[in-house]
Formats: C-alpha cells, structure tokens, sequence
C-alpha cells in the first residue's frame, strides 16, 4: 500500500480529510491532481462518528489506494438539530472540498461523493438539492457536480415495500438483521421532527420519479443481501435505471446491513475494491448491461 499522511481536521472540524496515499518517490503521474470522495457515515441519522470503521477505516483503506477522502462529520437529528442541518452539513462539507481542491492536490471533475446508511441518504438528498439549485442559481450553475454517487446500503425510503419472498425468509433466518416498518417510519420522522409525509423529496429520495433523476451523476450502489433496508436501495436504483442513469448495482453475498463496520468480513473488503474499480473506470459501469442499457446487477462475489 502507499505510505498515507496523518488525516487532519478541516472546515472548522466538519470534515476529516484523509489524503491520499503516495509512494516514496511518486512519479509525475501521481504529482498529479487526484480523485476525491466525500464522504459520510451512517447512525440512523441520530448517531455514528469519525471513528466507527464505517467512516474511518472506509476512509483509510481508500486513502491508502490513492483516494483522497473528506469524511463528514454532520450534526446528528435528535440533539438539538432536524432536517435540514446534516443535509446543510453534507451540503456545506462538499463546498468546501471543491472550494479547497487545489490544496487537497484534486481533481474537482473526478470528485465523488458517498454515503452509507443513512449517509447515503444525507448524500442522495444534497445531490437533489445541488440539482434543484442548479436550475434557479448561477453559483450552482458553474459549480461541478459530483462525478458520481457511492450508495452503501442506502436507506432512502420512510415507508418501503414489503420484501420479496427470498428476501423475506433471509430476514426471518437471521431476525437481527429485520426492522419493522415502525423502526423506520420512526428513524425518519426524528429526522425531519415532523410527519415524514409532508416532507422535502430530499428527505425521502426514494419517493423520486424518474424525472427527478434526469441529471443525476452515475451511481454506484452496494447493498447487504441480508437488510431490510436493501428494498429501498433497490426501488431507487429501478428509478435510476428507468431515468437512464448509469448505474451499477451489487449485493453482497451473505452480509447484514452495516458491512462497512466490520472490516474483518470479505464482504467489507469486496466493497472497497468495487469502489476502487469503479472510480478507476471513471465512474462508468463495469460490464454489459443485464436489465437496462446503464445498469449491472450482480450478487455474486469477487474472485477469490
């Protein structure tokens, strides 16, 4: 691996930036301007930090690969604070790493952004936004957006479908891993601190329509095959494949909701090198597609 720098508190202590991995003598190619994730944890949007694995190991492994990372540490609902401040926090956090693009020695037209969880949703969420106000502002408008969108087992829905059969007996085999519908209505009406029904699409990105996503930049979504969360990652991306987003779409095989955050399970260590691929391609899907032009779903595992 390449040598990695000590990650440093930045934006007023809103981001952690991990930079990217050099070697000890780099060549002119890695002197170069880099590609960048920012990037944010999950907590059911009331909890997670820095350190859990989910943000700090994800963070380190990709560093480590040459990825500069800007992990987020966004105000949680529930402590004083509802939507839309972690939004407004992903928000502020993906300024800023443009804004500081030079310094961080990146490249804004390879910068993504990523979240896991409830992360991905804050993610989600600040894309739609960046998206609405890229219409109606012209500071937006001469802004890049994000090159693309890592989704880890994403919650994007407040009230999602039942699961399927297969997915139903997973649950009911493993009932650590099942939610009741009333743990995630729960979840997001403290997040809003209100009815969820009246709520910001940004709240709820799943609710979207494929004219909502015309824009959208090219995802990468990763789900745990054993969640109860998987069906509203699923919903969203038949939205983004119907939208013609490009889009890869991956279970991984035999892993519960969380896989991030447990860096000893080959599911964890699965999703990093998918990633890395993926933004190695440029953020373009990885293979023919199954189901759509743009889209590849696959459940099965790397090689070994």
């Amino acid at each position: 691996m390449s040598q990695v720098s000590m990650p440093y508190a930045a934006a007023d202590g809103l981001v952690r930036v991990y930079p990217a991995g050099t070697d000890a003598a780099p060549d002119a190619a890695e002197a170069a301007p880099r590609s960048a994730l920012v990037w944010a944890h999950g907590g059911g949007f009331a909890g997670g930090d820095l350190g859990m694995p989910e943000a700090d190991w994800v963070a380190r492994s990709l560093a480590e690969r040459g990825i500069t990372v800007v992990s987020v540490d966004y105000r949680h609902a529930g402590h004083g604070f509802r939507y839309p401040v972690p939004s407004d926090d992903v928000l502020t956090a993906w300024r800023w790493t443009l804004d500081h693009a030079d310094e961080l020695g990146i490249d804004p037209a390879r910068l993504a952004i990523g979240g896991a969880s409830a992360g991905g949703n804050l993610v989600t969420g600040a894309v739609l936004r960046l998206l609405a106000d890229a219409t109606t502002t012209t500071t937006e408008r001469i802004r890049p957006l994000p090159a693309g969108v890592f989704l880890a087992y994403p919650t994007l829905l407040d009230a999602q479908p039942a699961p399927d059969a297969s997915l139903r007996a997973l649950l009911d085999a493993n009932p650590e891993a099942d939610r009741s519908p009333s743990y995630v209505h729960d979840m997001y009406e403290n997040y809003f601190g209100a009815p969820v029904v009246d709520a910001p699409l940004d709240v709820a990105p799943g609710r979207a329509a494929a004219s909502d996503l015309a824009e959208f930049p090219p995802v990468l979504m990763i789900n745990s095959e054993i969640d109860h969360l998987r069906v509203s990652g699923e919903v969203f991306a038949d939205t983004l494949a119907e939208a013609r987003v490009p889009l890869e779409l991956f279970t991984e095989p035999g892993a519960l909701h969380g896989h991030l955050n447990r860096p000893g399970e080959r599911a964890a260590s699965d999703s990093i090198e998918r990633i890395m691929r993926w933004i190695a391609r440029g953020f373009i899907p990885d293979a023919a597609p199954t189901t759509t032009p743009t889209t590849l779903r696959t459940t099965e595992g790397l090689p070994s």
